[in-house]
């Protein structure tokens, strides 16, 4: 007997703002520790679970410091509470040293922590530091995602699983369609290279994708066992093409897209222990 099909909730992440994207690039891209409040709350309330979060030195560029990110989260909780899991991130944009990254992280200790493979570990040599940051974080409770930006990243991420480097039998992740440039419009075909058939498999994935077209990939994300991040990071337009007020309405789009397939929404309780039970 064939088992009738049930959607799984899909949890809805916002990345707000980026290390790269200025107000000159969106009037309401939030920026400083009181615009990113105000937007989580605006989020929360059109379904989002999660807000990724980047912190900007005072003429807007990207920067990995303790204190800015203790004052953002201190923002964010003081207006929704713990009803959304915030998620810092250790993105080194070029900036950064992988022992930069990791120390900043330590001293923030926050709820959650988006850590890409790629900087974190160019090479074989770098592996017993990340791996020492990840049982780090598991002892401190950071809910740990790692970023892949190509499926054979994915393929080395296993087999360091496999390896005992990774101090769970399994690890969320967030698989990027595409990348950071300016003519980048992912499809959701580029996701079939991550899901192929012989691509490693993790409990608890997540999407995001570049361009107008990201509520459809992501979408498909969502129909294909995963879950969602959307927010001006990566996109600026609604599904139509039209150019979107603030990071909410495009929460709002993908909500009301999963919500009209029978999907219901996975909240910031449901994802903390979605995802804790994944790692």
């Amino acid at each position: 007997m064939t088992t009738p099909y049930k959607p799984h909730r899909v949890a809805i992440a916002v990345a707000p703002n980026g290390g790269r994207r200025t107000k000159a690039d969106h009037p309401a891209i939030p920026l400083s520790a009181v615009e990113l409040a105000r937007t989580a709350c605006e989020c929360l309330e059109a379904g989002a679970a999660m807000i990724h979060v980047h912190v900007r030195r005072p003429d807007g560029n990207h920067l990995l410091d303790a204190d800015a990110y203790r004052q953002a989260i201190d923002a964010i909780r003081a207006e929704v509470g713990d009803r959304l899991v915030i998620q810092i991130t250790t993105e080194a944009l070029g900036i950064y040293a992988p022992a930069e990254q990791i120390a900043v992280l330590k001293a923030v200790r926050p709820e959650a922590a988006s850590l890409a493979l790629r900087e974190l570990v160019p090479d074989e040599a770098a592996e017993p530091d990340f791996s020492e940051t990840l049982g780090w974080m598991k002892r401190e409770n950071v809910l740990p995602q790692i970023i892949l930006y190509d499926p054979s990243e994915a393929v080395r991420l296993a087999a360091m699983i496999r390896r005992g480097l990774v101090p769970w039998p399994d690890i969320p992740v967030l698989y990027v369609l595409g990348r950071y440039t300016v003519s980048q419009t992912s499809q959701p075909s580029d996701l079939s290279p991550f899901l192929a058939p012989d691509a490693p498999r993790f409990s608890h994935w997540s999407v995001c994708a570049f361009g107008r077209h990201e509520a459809a990939c992501v979408t498909a994300g969502a129909l294909l066992g995963g879950h969602v991040r959307v927010g001006f990071e990566n996109n600026f337009h609604m599904p139509d093409g039209n150019l979107a007020s603030a990071n909410a309405p495009l929460v709002t789009a993908v909500a009301t897209s999963l919500n009209g397939l029978g999907y219901d929404l996975c909240d910031a309780a449901c994802l903390r222990g979605s995802a804790d039970g994944a790692s």
